[in-house]
């Protein structure tokens, strides 16, 4: 009898440990997906960033 009680409390206490571990992981996984959505950039299909799109300063003019 007191062997089955124990079971029953240890499986409730895992049974609430295990729910409220996979909501944390969902809100995690939520809250990532919108800060990655956020960053991330349609124009770049190559996967090598605004490397070529986007000079960061205007060419020098050599000749002069």
């Amino acid at each position: 009898m007191n062997n089955k009680i124990m079971f029953v409390i240890g499986s409730v206490i895992f049974i609430i440990y295990v729910y409220f571990l996979l909501k944390i992981i969902r809100t995690q996984h939520k809250i990532q997906r919108k800060e990655n959505i956020s960053s991330y950039d349609s124009n770049d299909l190559d996967g090598m960033g605004n490397q070529g799109r986007f000079p960061d300063k205007k060419p020098k003019n050599r000749a002069l």
